[in-house]
């Protein structure tokens, strides 16, 4: 019940005005108790004077000295304040006996105070007790006819009575008092919880989520001033929950399809997070449950000491059929901190240096040949100069020229790959007909393919689409094509052109009855250098360099160029290129 601030405010003033009163009470109480003290002292002191106390003794040396004794007071009682409340006494200063007083009761139950005591061992008691239940004086007087004691006694009678209107008045107002302040307390709790209640009911609308709802300000004293900020501090919280929000969903979504992928393991080793990537590379999906050395295996690394000294690590991995290079680093404190691993798929990129490598090793091989035998018979020829005669030396020019020649056609092909690689190849565009450019290739190689005794047909429909490319480029690629079909085929073998279009381009298929490719070999035949036999295709010229500059060239076209052969029995390449637009539209 006293747990809400309403009802501690309430409790805190209802004590609040007790104490008040009751220390309000017992300071009146004993204010009162006081005065009353010195007021009957002061009185005492204004009546028994030097004087009075001569005169008291000269009426205790008549015949009759207790009645003398008793005229003279009762003469002074009302400077005494004598009435029902107080009393003067007179006793026997030996004995302590009552002989007379303005109330006789006195006889029967006046206590031996110790005023009194002191009175008879000839000392004036005028000691005042706060808590004895009566107040009194005791002054000794000696006369010639006996030694007595002369007193006045206050019951408290009167005091008493005064305390306990005092009391009453006290209680009554602090009831009233109470009341009031319950009153009022209800009301200034009500003003400081009401606010502080719509700002708990704000406070859980945004622990749920709901930043709508503002408190509204009614004041401008500080729990205005607590709404206002409460208010700010919502709506920047607000801005900085939508902030991060984005920013995590930018991450999630960057952590999603990023190319790398990224593994993340607590402290037990466990998976805290992973994406499809990583799973891709490893070839395996990966959940919670699985551990490091699950996702790992045989791949140990001590990462105590990389998260104590916040260093990484990469290694070489293989999984999947795929070479990875894996890097650790540590992240996070020693409690919520982990792992993370982020895999980086470098098969490509060993594939490109093993092909750069071997690249460079067939030009400086394909270089070396022509330029060996080009040193080896100019130095035969000058050496032997004047003994070799002319028809020799024709030959062996003839060879010179011949590897010189080849050795051009190489540097032209590299180079020619190298502009399509930088796209620096200046190409002249127009609208061709891929027809008319493939029955001139097959012209110019009619007469190479009869002197090979192999068939060359063309059967190209009439009404085949024009495309949008370079003539020459587009020529050259069909050339080759046509070229390697006669050059690698058998006597009495064939060589077909066909063509169509199919899915909004225009093809060109060269199909031979040829030597075929192995299978195995098919993936390579558009690579650089690349030969199924490299003998007979040194023997008859080739450079390795044809069918990756025709894929290059179409594929710059944005075409595509494919390749399709059985061992021993032929191979067909087809080579398409998007249609070009015309005033009705697109060719179909």
């Amino acid at each position: 019940m006293f747990r809400s601030l309403h009802m501690k405010l309430v409790l805190v003033l209802v004590l609040l005005i007790v104490s008040v009163m009751a220390v309000v009470g017992t300071f009146l109480t004993n204010s009162v108790a006081s005065y009353n003290i010195e007021e009957f002292r002061e009185q005492m002191l204004r009546v028994f004077t030097q004087e009075f106390i001569l005169t008291l003794e000269k009426s205790a040396g008549s015949e009759e000295p207790a009645a003398a004794l008793r005229e003279v007071l009762e003469a002074y009682s009302g400077s005494l304040g004598i009435d029902q409340y107080r009393a003067f006494y007179i006793l026997d200063g030996e004995t302590g006996s009552y002989l007379a007083g303005s109330d006789d009761s006195l006889a029967a139950d006046l206590p031996l105070t110790g005023n009194i005591l002191a009175a008879m061992n000839g000392e004036v008691g005028q000691k005042v007790e706060r808590l004895s239940p009566y107040f009194d004086v005791a002054i000794p007087v000696r006369g010639d006819n006996g030694f007595f004691i002369v007193g006045v006694q206050d019951n408290k009678t009167e005091l008493n009575d005064l305390s306990w209107q005092l009391l009453s008045i006290l209680i009554r107002s602090m009831l009233f008092g109470l009341l009031v302040a319950v009153l009022l307390s209800f009301l200034l709790s009500k003003t400081i919880t009401t606010p502080v209640e719509r700002l708990t009911t704000q406070a859980s609308s945004i622990a749920a989520g709901d930043f709508s709802r503002k408190a509204e300000i009614y004041s401008n004293d500080e729990i205005g001033i607590l709404t206002q900020t409460f208010n700010e501090m919502a709506q920047v919280l607000e801005t900085t929950i939508n902030e991060t929000e984005r920013e995590r969903n930018k991450l999630n979504t960057l952590f999603l399809h990023m190319a790398d992928g990224v593994v993340a393991f607590d402290r037990s080793g466990h998976i805290l997070h992973q994406n499809p990537a990583a799973e891709k590379m490893l070839g395996r999906p990966l959940d919670a449950s699985q551990t490091y050395a699950e996702v790992f295996p045989n791949l140990h690394i001590d990462d105590s000491d990389l998260v104590e000294s916040g260093r990484y690590i990469e290694i070489d991995y293989s999984a999947n059929k795929r070479i990875l290079k894996i890097f650790f680093a540590p992240f996070g404190g020693d409690e919520d901190g982990g792992l993370i691993a982020v895999l980086h798929d470098i098969t490509e990129q060993q594939k490109l240096e093993a092909s750069r490598r071997e690249f460079v090793a067939n030009v400086s091989h394909e270089l070396r040949t022509p330029l060996t035998n080009i040193r080896g018979y100019t130095e035969t020829l000058i050496d032997a100069h004047g003994d070799i005669d002319e028809e020799t030396e024709v030959r062996f020019l003839g060879v010179i020229h011949n590897e010189a020649d080849r050795m051009t056609h190489i540097v032209k092909d590299l180079l020619t790959l190298s502009q399509l690689d930088y796209e620096r190849m200046q190409m002249n565009s127009g609208e061709v007909s891929l027809r008319a450019i493939a029955q001139s290739a097959a012209e110019a190689m009619a007469m190479e393919a009869s002197r090979q005794q192999v068939t060359l047909t063309c059967e190209l429909p009439e009404d085949l689409p024009p495309v949008m490319g370079d003539r020459e480029r587009i020529e050259q690629v069909v050339v080759n094509v046509i070229s390697n079909a006669v050059k690698y085929n058998r006597p009495e073998g064939s060589v077909t052109l066909t063509g169509g279009v199919e899915g909004g381009k225009v093809f060109v298929r060269v199909k031979d009855t040829g030597i075929g490719v192995p299978e195995e070999d098919l993936p390579r035949v558009f690579e650089r250098f690349y030969r199924v036999d490299k003998a007979r295709s040194r023997e008859r010229g080739g450079t390795g360099l044809g069918l990756a500059i025709a894929k290059e060239i179409i594929e710059y076209h944005g075409g595509n160029i494919t390749f399709e052969s059985v061992y021993g029995e032929g191979s067909v390449v087809t080579i398409a290129l998007p249609a070009a637009e015309s005033e009705g539209g697109k060719h179909a």
